[in-house]
């Protein structure tokens, strides 16, 4: 029989004196929530419904959706991503103006929850984005190969106008060190 361990508990387990990175061991969890309340003909084809800000250096532990039934027509679908909060940043030559899209789709892509209500909240932290990137900050989750060190805003960007009046309740859960 063989014994198996993951990366930080082979870190953890490890005599060279090398520690654990805070913010998959140990961290501080802070959590994130809001509503938004959506009436009918307000979202539309492209929109962006920002609905976090969060730290760069932020590990996402969950993403909970909530929503009233905000298409009838069943229509619509929605990304959950990243976008750049309020301070312009440059990295590995690429310069993201405030508010311009990272990357739109990280954690969820063209998810159909809005055609109906959710009232037991549905989990996108890990929809699009690969299980064993649980130890990702924000930042690598974008796909950036640095951390800019400027708060980032978790978005839904929809493909379709919802017909229907409705909240949005987003619950983030998140580590930092």
């Amino acid at each position: 029989m063989s014994t198996a361990y993951g990366v930080n508990t082979t870190i953890i387990n490890n005599d060279d004196g090398t520690k654990a990175e805070g913010g998959s061991v140990g961290g501080s969890v802070r959590c994130f929530m809001d509503t938004i309340a959506a009436g009918t003909g307000d979202i539309g084809a492209a929109d962006v419904i920002h609905m976090a800000d969060l730290p760069s250096n932020a590990k996402i532990l969950s993403i909970k959706i909530f929503n009233d039934d905000l298409d009838s027509g069943s229509t619509i679908t929605a990304d959950v991503g990243l976008y750049n909060g309020a301070t312009k940043f440059t990295v590995g030559g690429t310069t993201y103006d405030a508010g311009a899209v990272i990357d739109d789709d990280c954690y969820a892509s063209a998810i159909t929850d809005l055609r109906g209500a959710v009232t037991t909240g549905t989990e996108v932290a890990f929809e699009a984005r690969n299980i064993n990137a649980v130890n990702n900050f924000l930042w690598e989750d974008a796909g950036l190969s640095e951390d800019p060190r400027r708060p980032f805003r978790l978005c839904l960007t929809t493909d379709a106008a919802g017909d229907t009046a409705g909240d949005i309740t987003v619950i983030v859960q998140y580590m930092v060190s």
